[in-house]
């Protein structure tokens, strides 16, 4: 059964806020396809910005739609069925905290958040199901980017486009792993949650805010970031993207850092 609250116009109505990002991504994925742009990095860097945004938006419905199916009925009154990332818990820090990991080190970390009322939802495994949603939008996205690659269905792809791709598939494959560590304030955590004993959920409950920026610290570590890297191209080499793709892409989405000329091939 459901109130009014979750059939009123516009909560559940795609977001113009959403389609103006959709829109960005197709416009600057076009402009890489084609080599309209004069700089191909900038148009990689529109594009890649804009569909990870996308990503994020798609990440949090997952979630939404998974509580709502779960019994949380104020779902759609909060507005996360309009994929609009302003209606998240930190609207700020949805868009910019992503962007800016991706920007520093090539790391996909979603930075949205749905609040769920956790008190409604019918199970501990529903509660597991509805953070395990989020990172399994992005492992499904990152096949999605990966197709071209597997399928092996590159012919007619230019190289610039295969390379923002790859880097694209990049951030998915992150983001899909480091959400799955169990950290508090990550969705791996909130997979155990409901299975831990009451008196460890207290112990680390004043923790979530922090988990996030722990993990991105831990990653600027030598050796650590040089191990999850490798995890990481080994996943996409299992997926038929070559390191080399992934890296030009990320040299060419940094377009203002200057991009080595085996990159710039277009053809």
């Amino acid at each position: 059964m459901t109130t009014a609250t979750t059939r009123r116009p516009g909560d559940r109505g795609i977001s113009p806020v959403f389609i103006g990002i959709l829109a960005v991504a197709a416009v600057a994925g076009w402009a890489t396809w084609t080599g309209y742009a004069a700089r191909p990095g900038i148009a990689v860097f529109l594009f890649v910005t804009a569909a990870w945004v996308v990503s994020l938006c798609l990440h949090e419905y997952a979630h939404a739609r998974t509580a709502l199916h779960s019994g949380d009925i104020t779902i759609g009154a909060k507005g996360y069925l309009t994929l609009n990332p302003l209606k998240y818990t930190h609207a700020l820090l949805s868009i910019v905290l992503p962007v800016l990991f991706v920007i520093m080190g090539g790391i996909g970390l979603p930075g949205g958040a749905v609040f769920i009322e956790r008190g409604r939802i019918r199970g501990r495994l529903r509660l597991s199901l509805i953070s395990a949603a989020g990172p399994l939008t992005n492992a499904l996205f990152a096949a999605v980017c990966t197709a071209p690659f597997w399928l092996h269905a590159l012919d007619g792809v230019p190289m610039t486009f295969r390379f923002a791709l790859a880097f694209l598939a990049l951030l998915q494959v992150t983001a899909a792993l480091l959400n799955l560590l169990p950290v508090p304030g990550l969705d791996g955590y909130g997979v155990l949650e409901p299975w831990l004993p009451y008196g460890v959920k207290r112990q680390v409950e004043a923790f979530p805010m922090f988990g996030l920026l722990i993990v991105f610290a831990l990653l600027w570590i030598p050796s650590l970031n040089s191990a999850f890297f490798g995890l990481i191209d080994d996943i996409l080499r299992g997926l038929g993207v070559e390191t080399a793709y992934s890296d030009c892409g990320y040299w060419l989405y940094r377009f203002w850092s200057g991009t080595p000329e085996v990159c710039t091939v277009s053809s």
